[in-house]
């Protein structure tokens, strides 16, 4: 099997049909929020969004959250040029919040989940672990197996949950359900040339 499939104008990389992945918050405490040297990618409608819905979540945000968006702005260009969520003192998205626990989580999707706002949080974020790339009149859905995601990884794995099928609801507020399908349909005949 290929190790691209094409759906449309999408490269898909076969990881995203073949590799598992759970998200095992418990374990992980929402670490992806936290470590890295750049904010969460965003592409340019996001910046409005985030503008327009900032008095929505920002009481989820830490105080150094928002004094982190007052002093960098909603949305900012990282040294390789991307467009990324502000940091606050070059950790933690500016964005995220924690329990009790000390347990990382996303501001605007407590915000949306309360319903408080429509925006329920960056696509970057909400894909993750797939990563978007426009490829001139492509887009390419890569599969990213960061470090942090170990317990996501074996908790899939574990479970026998594939990529797509738990980025679902992503992958279908982001292309559709008839991508969505698409890809169902050719993880079937993953499965079916597998067992032939």
């Amino acid at each position: 099997m290929s190790s691209i499939i094409q759906i449309d104008d999408k490269l898909i990389s076969a990881d995203v049909f073949e590799k598992h992945f759970a998200c095992d918050i418990a374990q992980c405490a929402g670490i992806c929020c936290v470590l890295g040297d750049s904010g969460a990618p965003l592409d340019k409608a996001e910046k409005k969004l985030l503008e327009d819905e900032y008095e929505n979540y920002v009481v989820y945000m830490k105080p150094e959250g928002r004094k982190a968006v007052q002093e960098q702005g909603h949305i900012l260009v990282d040294a390789d040029g991307d467009l990324v969520t502000p940091l606050v003192n070059g950790k933690e998205c500016a964005y995220s919040c924690f329990d009790a626990e000390n347990v990382c989580y996303c501001a605007i999707e407590r915000a949306f989940l309360d319903g408080k706002t429509k925006f329920r949080k960056p696509i970057s974020c909400y894909l993750y672990p797939i990563r978007l790339k426009q490829l001139h009149e492509h887009i390419a859905l890569n599969y990213d197996q960061w470090h942090a995601c170990e317990t996501a990884r074996e908790k899939g794995a574990k479970e026998g949950i594939p990529v797509f099928h738990f980025l679902k609801e992503p992958l279908i507020a982001r292309f559709g359900e008839n991508f969505y399908e698409k890809m169902e349909e050719i993880y079937r005949e993953i499965i079916n040339s597998s067992i032939n």
